[in-house]
């Protein structure tokens, strides 16, 4: 539905940063499917960890917050800033490594104002590997994109 390029019309996030390599279900107001395709070419993964690549937590989080702004970008929100205000309920199932091609389904929960809240699950196959409850504020400060 959206590939790459669109996505960076969207978000001011940039390689090694972007965590979202497509939007492949989306529906404004309510809910968005995106994808990561997790290679070894990674930079993190020379660090996390060498002999045993696994991709951090905390960046499955950030791919579900992607997909999230895109999704309030699609629901008539006026910036492309996403800023994190609270992250809950984080749950961690199984490891991600390389090969392996991430599926972040993002709901969202309420929004007043600038302030968005979404649950997100990510899934390797069928296999739930990650679930987050998170608020954010979106702003129109910061970068823009053309």
């Amino acid at each position: 539905m959206l590939d790459c390029l669109e996505i960076q019309k969207i978000l001011p996030h940039r390689f090694p940063f972007l965590l979202v390599d497509r939007i492949i279900d989306l529906q404004p107001g309510e809910k968005a499917v995106g994808i990561k395709n997790v290679t070894i070419n990674e930079p993190f993964f020379q660090g996390h960890f060498p002999n045993y690549p696994i991709m951090p937590g905390v960046l499955i989080v950030e791919g579900m917050a992607q997909v999230a702004g895109i999704l309030a970008f699609h629901s008539g929100t006026k910036g492309n800033m996403v800023y994190f205000m609270s992250i809950e309920k984080a749950k961690f199932r199984k490891p991600v490594v390389p090969g392996d091609q991430l599926r972040f389904e993002v709901r969202m929960l309420q929004h007043r104002n600038n302030v968005w809240k979404f649950s997100a699950e990510a899934f390797v196959e069928e296999k739930l590997v990650a679930e987050a409850e998170f608020t954010a504020m979106v702003s129109g400060e910061g970068l823009t994109n053309g």
